[in-house]
């Protein structure tokens, strides 16, 4: 498990941001199953599924563009900035007030 401080949907994915120089970029590479989890609001969302890189310069760019802060570390072509996008994703949003609602994608 680790912390991500991104999440961005670039044409329609959506996609995370790590350094290739991270021990979680070579787990990834090893093994692309990953699940985020986040909470607000008294809902809470379960995304799983299979992180492909996305090796384009402007799918890394679109993701510095949103995160204007990363570009202090790092840079769209600079050998380091990995994006991956979520492939055969499945999104649960559930809460202790209504039934878990499914979105795939």
């Amino acid at each position: 498990m680790r912390p991500f401080g991104t999440a961005h949907i670039f044409e329609g994915k959506l996609y995370i941001q790590i350094g290739k120089k991270k021990d979680v970029s070579k787990q990834l590479h090893a093994n692309s199953k990953a699940e985020l989890c986040a909470f607000k609001g008294g809902e809470w969302i379960c995304v799983s599924g299979e992180l492909v890189e996305d090796d384009r310069v402007e799918a890394r760019q679109s993701m510095l563009d949103a995160y204007p802060g990363l570009k202090k570390m790092y840079a769209a072509d600079d050998g380091n900035t990995e994006v991956f996008y979520f492939k055969n994703g499945v999104a649960t949003i559930s809460s202790f007030t209504h039934e878990p609602k499914v979105i795939k994608f």
